[in-house]
């Protein structure tokens, strides 16, 4: 046997042990030091809960007949006031005009699922992007507008979509649905929440 080559006896199993150990546990830190940002990319971040979180809008000085546009995970969101006369020019008009007069397509909630799409008449809510390619409508509450006879409604100006004032599609045009009513709900007379549902309030 060489002089040079370790026996049993002269191998210092102590050391040999600390040293696996030590190797592990410093393995082990790198493992979880690599894993904790990844697992954390997963999650969204503080900006998109902040994108994604209801919008509470006090509507108390919103005029008849006038706009406010919010922003709602990334989307614009219409509330449109509507005036006395044009909720009697959405009635007296007819549904022959339209693609989808009584909201069969789920696009909306239950409770927007009615010929005004909402829950309040007074306020119509809906995301203002165009179905056709997501262009964003203009708000023409002006009779006569847009051509003869116009009752008042949406007008997308990149294809010529048209939407009456519950932003239900006219038949004939390139959008082929509805424009899109968020999930909503009233805490009180002039408060609304985007974002968060009646049904399941």
């Amino acid at each position: 046997m060489d002089k040079d080559e370790p026996n049993e006896e002269s191998i210092d199993h102590g050391r040999r042990r600390f040293l696996v150990a030590a190797t592990t546990v410093i393995g082990g830190v790198g493992v979880v030091g690599a894993a904790v940002p990844f697992v954390a990319s997963w999650l969204p971040s503080a900006k998109a809960q902040a994108a994604a979180a209801p919008v509470e809008v006090d509507v108390s000085r919103l005029e008849p007949g006038a706009k406010l546009t919010v922003e709602w995970r990334g989307k614009p969101v219409w509330i449109i006031h509507r005036s006395k006369a044009a909720l009697a020019e959405l009635k007296k008009s007819g549904t022959e005009h339209l693609r989808d007069p009584n909201s069969e397509v789920a696009q909306q909630p239950a409770y927007a699922s009615n010929p005004l799409r909402s829950l309040n008449p007074n306020y119509l809510i809906l995301i203002g992007i165009c179905t056709h390619l997501g262009c964003v409508p203009i708000y023409r509450p002006d009779i006569g507008g847009v051509e003869p006879g116009w009752p008042g409604g949406f007008f997308c100006p990149c294809h010529g979509s048209k939407f009456d004032l519950a932003g239900r599609v006219y038949k004939g045009v390139p959008a082929p649905i509805n424009l899109e009513v968020p999930p909503y709900k009233f805490i009180s007379d002039s408060v609304v929440i985007i974002g968060e549902d009646a049904e399941t309030a």
